[in-house]
């Protein structure tokens, strides 16, 4: 299996957003492809903070970047939904 473009990415996350505000997701298969994707966003930026913090001697700026990027991935299950997320409209 192959990675999507980024051109497919975007028209799937598209296509999703739509299937779930036309209530047309009965397998969940829209809200799961955005759900993963925007927990896939929020990890990004906790291992792209976890290196800058280590290539940067562990400062203790970092580290304070990594605390919050992990905090922000740890709050996802109690967020709304909010399509402007996936920067697409």
């Amino acid at each position: 299996m192959g990675t999507p473009t980024e051109v497919e990415l975007k028209q799937a996350l598209k296509q999703a957003i739509e299937m779930r505000e036309q209530g047309k997701d009965p397998d969940f298969i829209a809200k799961s492809l955005l759900n993963h994707h925007y927990r896939l966003k929020k990890m990004e930026r906790v291992i792209e903070a976890t290196k800058l913090y280590l290539r940067s001697g562990q400062s203790p700026t970092e580290h304070a970047k990594v605390v919050r990027a992990l905090e922000q991935y740890d709050k996802i299950d109690h967020e709304s939904t909010d399509y402007s997320a996936f920067g697409l409209e």
